[in-house]
């Protein structure tokens, strides 16, 4: 079983899309290790993001996600990363796979409800972002 983060975005808990997104999560096949609440300062969002800096999305993506709180979670399955990436769809919900978040719940490429973990590498240094060693839960 290997883990991955997901986080679920500002505007996922704007429009009250926590319930309908956890399920469908667990529904398929993930196992939730860890789950806290969280609202990110400017600083903590433009460190988690700084793989993006200098891109032009860049501000305005720390302004969202440091709009509300957001929900980060560690997931875990067997090839939990990209099994997750295959739960979320693709970034531009229009373009994502049918029953997929994104295609069921994201109003845009920002507004996009889910973020998901790109590799493995990426899972772990996410995870340790968000949550020690003793909030993992077996």
């Amino acid at each position: 079983m290997n883990k991955t983060l997901a986080i679920l975005k500002p505007d996922c808990i704007g429009r009250n899309l926590t319930g309908k997104v956890i399920d469908f999560i667990l529904s398929n096949g993930f196992y939730i290790r860890a789950m806290k609440m969280a609202h990110l300062t400017k600083i903590e969002a433009e460190e988690f993001y700084a793989i993006h800096k200098g891109k032009p999305f860049f501000n305005e993506l720390i302004n969202f996600m440091t709009s509300r709180p957001c929900i980060p979670m560690v997931l875990e399955k067997n090839n939990a990363v990209q099994s997750f990436r295959e739960t979320i769809g693709a970034t531009d919900p229009s373009k994502a796979a049918d029953n997929t978040l994104r295609k069921l719940y994201a109003e845009s490429v920002q507004r996009n409800t889910v973020h998901g973990s790109d590799s493995e590498k990426n899972a772990q240094k996410e995870i340790a972002f968000f949550f020690s060693l003793m909030e993992i839960t077996k």
